[in-house]
């Protein structure tokens, strides 16, 4: 069909011409879109506010030969002007959406979809710490995509734990025999954290010790760019507010 709809939650954009922006945008049905919003730059732009980074809506989209021309969109969820407004959640988001355009350039899930919208929702409601929310959303997006890491048995043997190593390129946490030399060490709390933010239980992560969360994003952090083969840059300014 030339013409299609679907749920999307804006990644990034750029201008195009005088008027017109390049829409980024992870959908629910049809992956990772990029289409063009033409005039969404005039002020007489009918849908232009809700095509903004962060922001949810339902489009109407025409299939174009390299990219498609975004015809009506509604909004669906205004996140953006609450993100903003707050540092953390701003620096938070960007690392998020910035990891979901490079999660999903080969394929996608509406389990991304829904998981990139609900950790959005969290950060603009403020719910949790924005570093938290962050954290929580790579684990389940890497996992979503394959590469949970290990954290109840060892990355490389097996050999069933709590290990106290942790190297990213094996996958996680590592037994003594398997850890190579120099490898990182994580403390009882700071895996326990991990747990947490990959279940969700976020009556265990809200009271979790700034050392184990500092120590926790940090292996999150590695991990997440290790298997992405690439930095996530937005990183650099999430962990500067640290």
């Amino acid at each position: 069909m030339p013409t299609y709809r679907d749920e999307v939650v804006v990644l990034r954009t750029h201008k195009l011409g005088e008027a017109d922006r390049i829409v980024t945008m992870l959908s629910r049905g049809h992956g990772k879109i990029r289409a063009v919003a033409k005039g969404v730059r005039r002020t007489s732009s009918r849908f232009g506010a809700r095509l903004e980074p962060f922001m949810v809506a339902d489009v109407q989209l025409h299939k174009g030969r390299s990219l498609d021309i975004v015809q009506q969109a509604e909004s669906l969820g205004s996140y953006g002007a609450d993100i903003a407004t707050h540092y953390e959640r701003y620096t938070a988001a960007h690392a998020m959406v910035e990891a979901a355009d490079r999660l999903n350039e080969a394929e996608t899930t509406p389990q991304q979809y829904l998981l990139l919208v609900g950790g959005l929702r969290s950060l603009a409601r403020g719910d949790h710490d924005g570093r938290a929310i962050l954290d929580s959303y790579l684990l389940r997006a890497m996992a979503l995509s394959g590469w949970a890491p290990a954290l109840d048995a060892c990355a490389r043997c097996g050999a069933p734990g709590p290990h106290d190593g942790f190297v990213a390129q094996l996958g996680g946490s590592v037994c003594a025999v398997c850890a190579p030399a120099g490898s990182a060490r994580i403390r009882p709390d700071c895996l326990e954290l991990l747990r947490a933010l990959m279940a969700g239980e976020w009556d265990a992560v809200d009271r979790a010790p700034v050392a184990a969360s500092s120590a926790a994003s940090g292996l999150v952090a590695a991990y997440a760019q290790w298997h992405l083969e690439r930095g996530i840059r937005s990183l650099a300014h999430v962990e500067a507010v640290r």
